[in-house]
């Protein structure tokens, strides 16, 4: 089994920066690509950032020129400026691995962060 845990949520101001952590643990044998998405009430779960096995990055239209992803080993980070207040929800870790456990490629998921941008 693999776990991940996501670190660095919190309540900011419009116009603030704030950075989110993953650390994956577990049953890993490798790493295929990891990400950040983000969900509100009542709204489907949406990709923010991604990050894959050769460290290319994509980013969703709403982000570009304001988030950054970054990968060191096991550990995804998102650093977030310009911080609008629609960028409120619950951002989640999302990680495609090679579990040597599950003897198969799997996804999982963190168990969410909050991020509040209000003034």
């Amino acid at each position: 089994q693999v776990q991940l845990v996501e670190s660095g949520g919190g309540l900011v101001q419009p116009g603030g920066s704030l950075r989110l952590s993953c650390a994956a643990s577990g049953s890993i044998r490798s790493i295929y690509s990891m990400a950040w998405y983000r969900q509100v009430p009542g709204k489907e779960r949406e990709m923010v950032a991604s990050i894959n096995h050769e460290y290319s990055t994509n980013y969703a239209d709403s982000v570009k020129g304001r988030f950054g992803i970054a990968r060191i080993n096991a550990y995804v980070y998102l650093t977030m400026n310009s911080l609008r207040v629609e960028d409120t929800a619950v951002y989640y870790c999302n990680a495609d691995i090679d579990d040597y456990i599950q003897q198969r490629r799997t996804e999982y998921w963190g168990g969410g962060t909050l991020v509040t941008v209000s003034s």
